[in-house]
């Protein structure tokens, strides 16, 4: 009986340890990727400031051609949503909200995830001679969830991958020439 107690109590203390743990970590995880293109904003921004051209670059389209998709609120700007539905579970089910525009500077959303919370996600833009830098970033706040602390700690490993791929479209789709711009052969 003893064996049993002492084992019971070592196993509440890892616990104990493993809560108090979490709260050392960061509350507010953070993912941020760039990339330079060769467009300059005006080309870029309505791309990133428009949800229903959102799947030309998504990293997330090609996992589910058969999600489906559907936007909500305004066509354009702030309240626009676009709202996604899959059955893969590394797509899943939610919407992606337009919260603030600084045209053409910066793009803030609202990500919901439904029971799995909610996250920010921004695009800045910074033209730089012929180039932009484009910044995509995403933070969320564990809030006292001691199991989300420790997940937030994988948010980078988990999401930068995906952030790099949508970056990498998204040049490929800004610094192809408009339709009627192509060289004649």
């Amino acid at each position: 009986m003893k064996l049993l107690k002492r084992i019971v109590i070592a196993l509440v203390a890892i616990v104990v340890v493993a809560v108090l743990v979490s709260f050392t970590m960061p509350r507010h995880p953070t993912v941020s990727r760039s990339i330079e293109i060769a467009a300059p904003v005006e080309t870029i921004f309505p791309i990133v400031s428009d949800l229903r051209r959102f799947n030309e670059w998504s990293p997330w389209f090609e996992r589910d051609p058969e999600a489906k998709y559907t936007f909500t609120g305004p066509v354009d700007g702030v309240g626009q949503t676009l709202n996604w539905t899959s059955k893969k579970p590394e797509v899943g089910s939610g919407k992606q909200t337009i919260l603030r525009i600084d045209a053409p500077k910066e793009v803030e959303m609202l990500l919901d995830f439904g029971q799995q919370g909610v996250a920010d996600s921004t695009f800045r833009l910074e033209p730089d001679g012929k180039v932009t830098k484009v910044t995509w970033g995403f933070s969320s706040d564990t809030g006292f969830n001691p199991v989300m602390r420790y997940m937030g700690m994988m948010f980078d490993k988990w999401i930068g991958p995906d952030y790099e791929k949508g970056l990498a479209r998204l040049k490929e789709v800004s610094e192809k020439p408009p339709p009627g711009d192509a060289p004649a052969g």
